[in-house]
């Protein structure tokens, strides 16, 4: 409290005559970069330990230390001077502004004229991570008292959902998936307002207008934005979906739907993305033999093979990186994160990596993450904007390694697929269409982004949740319901299961922007730094692509990101090099639909 003192003390004291608004400036951003830090990891801790550690005891320490964060963030003497200093901007240094500029959008989360709202909501949203990740998922029958005898987590879902081929199982294994959206809606009915009151507060037009509003932008530009993405796609998602459809149909031994697909009957929980049905990219029975350990072991190698200093000691002795052991009772967080810690070196990964091609992608995925930190974590950037150019930059280079990592000169240079082995481009194509991008659009840039938009920008009604979010899938993604039964329910939440919606709300949209950006830097390093075709490259060993990378990872979020990706890639942001990319897939699926459906195969 006399750290908050000092600075509101500070107030009135550049605005004397003869003071220099730029030394002001710099004397209350010292101060407010070293109490931010401090604020930052103590919420970090508490949060790691909630959620590597699920239980009563970590999920009150948690809230306790997101509350303490917030109050300090959200402070009205911190509010009030950083307001005074920027209506003083043109006098100002660039960096200054950015920098204060943050520390607005910060206060946006936590503004100290609604205390008791905020902590409301951070206790709320503290009890339902706590939901989420102590979770089991039930595939058999629940007991009177709702115990489960035949418990099981996330990974046990997917696996059903990737491998099956028994509708009956399928559709018993995803409504189990759904179940926890029961529990959890009304903390999000909860969660809609106190959302909104905080970010209202603060002059934003809603809690997506917050969020919107790091990109320099408002509600509906981005809304915008994410239209024009879908636009571009629609002709070939429209074919890899009637591709998909057919194949789906023949593998359950079913027709071909008129309409909108069965949720079911997609490889995933939500349909955002198809695995497994291209078995001529399939890439597991080469991971035979590997351990765990390994794959993130080769994920930190291709990092340190262009440059890239190798991981510090902290990030072995504390990160969780692999399954919970069997006999454990202790309880983890099952979605795969990077954490960096304290704003330095201390960066943490939470995964539970088996060895299989999907861990081998997403270690290199989220090692992007803890590259980006370490790189940015240096005395030219502030605290303040240790972070992405913006939100989806951070995503974006996680998804470029990812792509990368699929690439077959690379696996075979790895020893990881056999140099005898040749995979047709055009299937590796489709595989990618499939599971990391067209197939991805219109579910982020669709369902998600227009669901959470509607959710706080229209204080969309919670009864009108189910049937406005399965209206949204049958818009983007032609997917339907099991039965016309879920969408009158007033108990269910299927938008519930996701859980950004939950834990990491109003910006889903990051994800679909990350990706157009991933396929700008790719097409940029493919072409013009290793002069390789971008369907068939490697960048591994090559310091000139570590050294492009670092050149944008050490900036943090110290310049504007529209300038950070024209000067990376030489244009603004694009679907151009993700449609360009994927042209010769669209030819061949336009093909592919003309020709007789499918032999139809018997449903197991």
């Amino acid at each position: 409290m006399l750290l908050l003192l000092a600075l509101g003390a500070a107030t009135p004291v550049y605005a004397a005559a003869g003071t220099d608004p730029k030394e002001e400036a710099k004397a209350f951003l010292e101060l407010y970069n070293s109490l931010y830090a401090g604020q930052s990891t103590v919420a970090n801790e508490a949060s790691w330990a909630a959620s590597t550690q699920v239980g009563p005891s970590t999920e009150g320490a948690r809230t306790a230390a997101n509350q303490a964060y917030a109050a300090f963030v959200g402070d009205a003497a911190i509010i009030r001077q950083t307001r005074a200093l920027l209506a003083l901007r043109t006098e100002l240094l660039p960096l200054q502004v950015r920098e204060l500029e943050s520390i607005l959008l910060r206060a946006g989360d936590a503004p100290a004229t609604l205390p008791e709202v905020v902590n409301a909501r951070i206790a709320e949203e503290s009890r339902l991570a706590a939901v989420q990740d102590g979770y089991v998922f039930c595939f058999g029958p629940r007991g009177a008292d709702g115990a489960c005898a035949d418990g099981k987590d996330a990974n046990d879902v997917d696996h059903v959902l990737l491998e099956s081929r028994d509708l009956s199982e399928r559709l018993r294994v995803w409504e189990a998936s759904k179940e926890i959206g029961v529990p959890l809606k009304s903390g999000l009915v909860t969660l809609q307002k106190l959302r909104n009151q905080v970010a209202r507060e603060m002059g934003y037009s809603s809690f997506f207008g917050l969020t919107s509003a790091s990109y320099g932008m408002s509600s509906d530009e981005m809304i915008t934005l994410l239209d024009g993405f879908n636009t571009d796609m629609a002709p070939l998602y429209g074919a890899l979906h009637t591709w998909a459809t057919r194949q789906l149909a023949a593998r359950y031994g079913q027709p071909v739907p008129a309409g909108p697909v069965p949720a079911q009957w997609y490889p995933n929980r939500w349909a955002q993305e198809w695995s497994g049905l291209v078995t001529a990219t399939d890439l597991d029975p080469y991971f035979v033999g590997r351990t765990p350990e390994s794959i993130v072991k080769d994920a930190e190698s291709f990092y340190t093979s262009m440059g890239f200093e190798p991981l510090p000691p902290v990030f072995w002795e504390k990160s969780d990186l692999y399954p919970v052991a069997a006999g454990q009772t202790r309880l983890k967080n099952a979605h795969a994160s990077a954490w960096h810690m304290d704003m330095q070196k201390d960066v943490r990964s939470l995964m539970s990596v088996e060895a299989d091609s999907q861990w081998f992608f997403t270690s290199h995925h989220e090692l992007g993450h803890v590259y980006y930190y370490l790189s940015y974590a240096r005395p030219g950037v502030p605290p303040t904007l240790r972070e992405g150019a913006n939100r989806a930059f951070h995503e974006g280079v996680g998804e470029l390694i990812s792509l990368a990592a699929g690439q077959v000169p690379y696996l075979q240079q790895r020893g990881i697929l056999p140099a005898k082995v040749k995979i047709d481009p055009t299937q590796a194509m489709l595989a990618s269409a499939l599971e990391q991008t067209v197939a991805f659009i219109p579910w982020s840039a669709g369902v998600m982004t227009h669901f959470e938009y509607e959710l706080y920008e229209k204080d969309l009604p919670p009864e009108q949740w189910q049937a406005r979010w399965w209206a949204l899938a049958g818009q983007y993604q032609k997917v339907a319901p099991p039965d016309a039964a879920r969408l009158t329910d007033p108990n269910l939440c299927d938008a519930c299961t996701k859980t950004h919606i939950v834990d990491d709300p109003g910006q889903y949209y990051d994800y679909a922007i990350a990706t157009v950006i991933k396929y700008q830097l790719h097409e940029h390093i493919a072409t013009k730094i290793l002069k390789q075709d971008p369907h068939m490259c490697n960048y591994y060993g090559n310091k000139e692509v570590g050294a492009f990378l670092r050149g944008i990872l050490e900036q943090g979020a110290t310049r504007d990101w529209r300038e950070v990706l024209k000067e990376a890639t030489g244009e603004d942001l694009s679907t151009r090099a993700m449609v360009a990319y994927f042209a010769p897939l669209q030819g061949w699926l336009e093909k592919e639909n003309k020709k007789p459906l499918p032999k139809v195969s018997k449903s197991r």
